[in-house]
């Protein structure tokens, strides 16, 4: 599976437009535009497994930075501001790398 099987390519295409620019990704902005926000926690596992490229059971800052890229392949790179503020947002324990419930958490607040 996927990742864009589980959102609309238009919803996919509005996303990504918003943050063409460096430093303007905005995670919240990014959830509500995709329909993120709207997916169950099956959904958001599954979705976070596809994140987890290594499959280590988290998700690291080296893997957040090709975000963008899990909805399209040729997406820009977060930059590494834009990686940390996201890492931040998601990384409740401070170990520096996001968790499933953490992800799940992180989407629904």
């Amino acid at each position: 599976m996927s990742i864009t099987d589980l959102f609309s390519p238009a919803d996919i295409a509005a996303a990504l437009r918003e943050c063409q620019a460096p430093d303007s990704f905005n995670f919240k902005q990014f959830f509500q535009t995709t329909g993120m926000t709207k997916k169950s926690s099956v959904q958001l596992r599954e979705i976070f497994q596809i994140l987890d490229n290594n499959r280590s059971g988290f998700i690291e800052a080296e893997e957040l930075a090709y975000f963008l890229r899990n909805f399209e392949a040729g997406a820009r790179l977060l930059t590494t501001t834009e990686t940390k503020t996201f890492m931040a947002a998601g990384d409740h324990d401070g170990d520096g790398k996001m968790g499933a419930e953490e992800f799940l958490e992180m989407v629904h607040s």
